[in-house]
């Protein structure tokens, strides 16, 4: 009787590293596939012990393009560089995980390490008071990056914003919601990426949702950077970073003074553009809010021309401010 259960548990043993090594390949398989896919398009710049990958187009004044949760540079790249290039200097960057820009084992992602790190990396590349333009959860960053530093950028543009604590996570976040580190380091290695690839269809009707996707939104949109295991990673590390800072943030809105243009799609999946969208006007002075009636969480992709007209329009307001204080 021993002998069969020590037989039965070697086996079982057996099963799961067989399991587990073949989701560790699959994994690996499928990431170098995508690196091939979707390369570093940019140059990289280190900061501290961040090495941010970045790209920069066009000439004028700076504007600044930071990303969404589990997006990456060519979410801007892709859909307005060529629009805005004829008069402003364009940079986007990677997150720190996102795309190919490095994230330290100690960088837990906070809202407002995030918005430092932007800050930094703003003095690095010499960008003079650019306008911000961040889209969902880099539209919190954004926020945070105006109440902590208002005196380094001229505005902000915030394209479906992450602005508020919602009650509850949704049901298509809770698979990443994962506190340990530890446990996201053996996901992301392991079954995050092919349960991604598997789910990729569900995953970007939610996103893009009543839209339809692109049809290049895989390689020139960038979206297959995300089958990596430190994308995913990050992915992970900032939606359970949220709670940490965004109550706080919410409370300060009265504080930023620079114009913002908000533009929100009425019928997003993602984020509620009540919650956060119409719940910001009163509470930022110089705000414009555009509702998009049946669009989705993604603009800058089915809305390219709406989006760079709000662009101009804050930057044309914003950029004159700094003149009349110089």
């Amino acid at each position: 009787m021993v002998s069969v259960v020590f037989w039965i548990g070697n086996i079982a043993v057996l099963a799961a590293v067989l399991v587990v090594g073949y989701f560790v390949l699959a994994t690996r398989r499928i990431a170098m596939e995508a690196e091939r896919a979707v390369p570093p398009a940019g140059d990289f710049v280190q900061i501290g012990a961040h090495r941010i990958h970045f790209v920069e187009q066009g000439q004028g004044r700076p504007i600044l393009f930071i990303h969404g949760l589990g997006g990456q540079l060519h979410h801007f790249r892709h859909t307005l560089f060529s629009r805005l290039d004829d008069q402003f200097r364009l940079v986007a960057l990677d997150r720190p995980g996102s795309g190919y820009s490095t994230r330290p084992a100690a960088f837990d992602g906070s809202l407002m390490e995030q918005a430092e790190l932007v800050h930094r990396f703003i003095e690095e590349r010499g960008l003079d008071r650019p306008l911000v333009v961040g889209h969902s959860l880099g539209g919190a960053v954004a926020l945070a990056l105006a109440l902590e530093h208002p005196e380094g950028i001229s505005g902000l543009v915030l394209l479906s914003p992450l602005t508020h604590l919602e009650g509850e996570l949704r049901p298509e976040f809770k698979a990443l919601y994962v506190r340990s580190p530890l446990l996201r380091h053996i996901l992301a290695r392991t079954v995050w990426v092919p349960t991604s690839l598997k789910y990729a269809a569900q995953t970007l009707d939610f996103v893009f949702g009543p839209q339809k996707p692109t049809t290049d939104y895989g390689t020139g949109g960038g979206g297959l950077a995300g089958l990596r295991p430190s994308h995913i990673f990050a992915t992970s590390a900032d939606l359970v970073a949220i709670e940490r800072d965004l109550a706080s943030i919410e409370a300060r809105f009265e504080e930023i003074s620079v114009p913002v243009g908000v533009i929100f799609g009425t019928a997003d999946r993602v984020l509620d553009h009540r919650l956060n969208g119409e719940a910001l006007v009163g509470r930022i002075r110089s705000l414009e809010l555009e509702l998009v009636e049946g669009m989705g969480h993604m603009p800058q992709f089915v809305e390219p021309q709406r989006v760079e007209a709000l662009i101009r329009r804050v930057a044309e307001r914003a950029f004159a401010a700094q003149s009349d204080k110089a």
